[in-house]
């Protein structure tokens, strides 16, 4: 499912125009994006949680020439776990 398809599905499901469902989503990700921005949790419960994650520095290997070693810079990653209730549906 894309971004179109969501909007599609959400103005569907909640009877509000395609317009509405898209500002209603891009609202929803402007959210989530400025408070892992601003390293929060976002828990949304029976569904997820959006958190940061810090990876640290560490060394790789060049995966074209392995015996060269890269040294990969610390680095912050996003990270969604879902909930319980989003796993219990999925594994129905």
């Amino acid at each position: 499912m894309n971004k179109a398809q969501l909007v599609a599905s959400m103005a569907e499901k909640t009877g509000l125009s395609k317009k509405d469902a898209e500002s209603a989503l891009n609202s929803f990700m402007k959210s989530v994006e400025e408070a892992l921005v601003s390293e929060e949790k976002v828990q949304l419960v029976g569904f997820g949680t959006f958190e940061v994650k810090q990876r640290a520095a560490r060394q790789g290997r060049n995966p074209r020439d392995p015996k060269q070693v890269i040294d990969i810079p610390a680095s912050k990653a996003p990270v969604f776990k879902a909930g319980k209730g989003l796993k219990e549906i999925v594994n129905k």
